[in-house]
């Protein structure tokens, strides 16, 4: 934490401390600590004293004396006890005044998961603040989004994170034009622009406000970047983190067109819609293991919607997990593999359209199935240099195919109608597989569509809806890893690694091969 003489900005709201719960599960071991409590400034003090990397993320830290707030694991002189004041997020540090440090840079610190209804709410209008949906419209239609009133998400967000939605989405904004300033050499018009601004000069000023500086200045001490081609960014994980595991299972499942998984890297196309406009391109991922975290580089096509893209990546590479509070409740099932992740998706309608190919045949025969369908229907990309050149089809591309049209690639005729059904429910708006949906109606939208069972719904909810007690109980391979002959001996085994099943049914996988 910057020991500097930094001048102190927000007076005596700078002093007042904010009590704000996590997700209400009982503890289970140490690693749990901060996640199961209000925030207990001595349980914190003690993370920050020993730069506890599991809590990167959990709080933050501001010192009254220098108007600074950083990271737990910042890596400069602890501050003394009686100069700290902890806060649930970013958002609520820079409401009580404090600006963040440029050593630790808040921005780059990891998600949370959220589990229990409260806090899958707020991270679920999170997620859409982060994904830009406060620019297209207000604090109404955030709340119509997650099904809630205004009032209501105003009362979770200050419960979780100290400040109502409005507050945090001005923080997320700022934060990012702070990173989009120092790892990327876009324009300051195209970071404004990117950041959810919609004025350059609303945003100069905003910038100036809150951190008492010009956004030229973070410009000027950046580092030369990358050319134009790329932006490249770093996403930061909790420790341990089994990258290798989470490439191979990509890598088993990588359809021709779309994506590549390398031995060190894994590429794929995406599209996203803003405003009115789709922005398509291509990510790559490489893991900085030393950093604990991932370098997410977009193409330049994707400059407009980067806190989106850098959304899914986060969540396709499950990056807010807490392997120590994960293994404390999975126990001696996760010993072996204790940064195992439960891989996501950039696009939930790929995955639910992948689960459905995929049932009854073998990995193979669905990979060559999926890429049929994307060289047949998914729409070329102009992109420069070597990598995956065509992007999935959309939901509305394949909701207008007739049936014979996918019968032609292989399809059986069941599959071919239950992909076309929840191509026309996802296009209608019937079905949301962002994460973040409410799970159990997504569950029994999906089910009561033809061709989709129990155990495709739960793939698809722990996958693509990021849910992280999904529980296959119908798995063969769960079924025998777990020694028993029906789900319902599996669903009752598995009642002792909630709310975290997902994770063990990766580590039943992982078991049996």
């Amino acid at each position: 934490m910057p020991a500097d003489r930094r001048q102190r900005i927000g007076g005596g709201d700078a002093d007042r401390p904010i009590i704000a719960s996590e997700n209400g599960e009982s503890a289970r071991g140490r690693a749990r600590m901060i996640a199961a409590m209000t925030l207990d400034a001595d349980a914190c003090w003690r993370a920050l004293s020993a730069h506890d990397a599991r809590f990167d993320g959990r709080f933050y830290v501001g010192v009254a004396t220098t108007g600074i707030y950083c990271r737990p694991v910042c890596n400069v002189r602890t501050p003394r006890r009686e100069n700290c004041r902890f806060f649930a997020s970013a958002a609520a540090a820079e409401a009580r005044g404090f600006r963040p440090c440029l050593r630790c840079r808040p921005e780059l610190a990891p998600g949370h998961a959220a589990i229990d209804a409260s806090s899958r709410l707020a991270q679920g209008a999170v997620d859409l603040i982060e994904s830009g949906a406060m620019d297209e419209g207000g604090l109404a239609r955030l709340a119509g989004r997650v099904g809630v009133s205004d009032r209501h998400l105003r009362r979770v967000f200050d419960a979780e994170f100290g400040v109502s939605p409005v507050e945090y989405a001005q923080t997320h904004r700022l934060l990012l034009a702070k990173r989009l300033l120092t790892d990327t050499r876009l324009p300051v018009t195209d970071v404004a622009l990117a950041s959810g601004f919609s004025s350059v000069r609303r945003f100069n000023a905003l910038f100036r406000e809150r951190y008492r500086m010009a956004p030229s200045r973070l410009r000027r001490d950046a580092a030369d970047g990358d050319a134009a081609d790329w932006l490249a960014f770093e996403l930061a994980y909790r420790p341990p983190y089994d990258f290798d595991a989470l490439l191979a299972f990509l890598r088993a499942r990588a359809v021709e067109g779309i994506e590549t998984a390398g031995d060190t890297a894994y590429s794929r196309t995406i599209a996203i819609r803003r405003r009115g406009r789709t922005h398509a391109g291509r990510v790559e991922v490489r893991h900085h293991a030393r950093r604990h975290s991932l370098r997410v580089s977009l193409s330049a096509s994707l400059a407009g919607v980067v806190p989106a893209a850098l959304g899914r990546a986060r969540h396709a590479f499950d990056l807010a997990a807490d392997p120590g509070e994960i293994g404390a409740v999975l126990g001696d099932l996760a010993r072996a593999h204790p940064g195992l992740r439960v891989p996501g998706t950039f696009d939930g309608f790929e995955l639910a359209v992948r689960a459905i190919v995929g049932q009854q045949v073998s990995v193979k025969a669905a990979r060559t199935l999926l890429a049929r369908l994307v060289a047949a229907h998914g729409e070329p990309l102009a992109l420069h240099g070597a990598g995956p050149g065509r992007l999935f089809p959309t939901a509305q591309a394949i909701a207008a195919l007739a049936p014979a049209e996918l019968a032609h690639l292989g399809l059986v005729a069941s599959r071919a109608r239950a992909v076309q059904a929840l191509a026309a429910a996802v296009a209608a708006g019937a079905v949301d597989l962002d994460p973040g949906a409410d799970v159990e109606a997504t569950t029994r939208a999906l089910v009561a569509l033809p061709g989709i069972g129990d155990w495709t719904a739960s793939y698809i909810a722990m996958r693509a809806l990021r849910w992280p007690d999904a529980f296959l109980a119908g798995d063969l391979v769960v079924k025998r890893a777990l020694g028993v002959t029906t789900s319902a001996r599996a669903e009752a085994r598995s009642a002792a690694w909630r709310p975290w099943r997902a994770y063990a049914v990766m580590h039943l996988w992982k078991g049996a091969t």
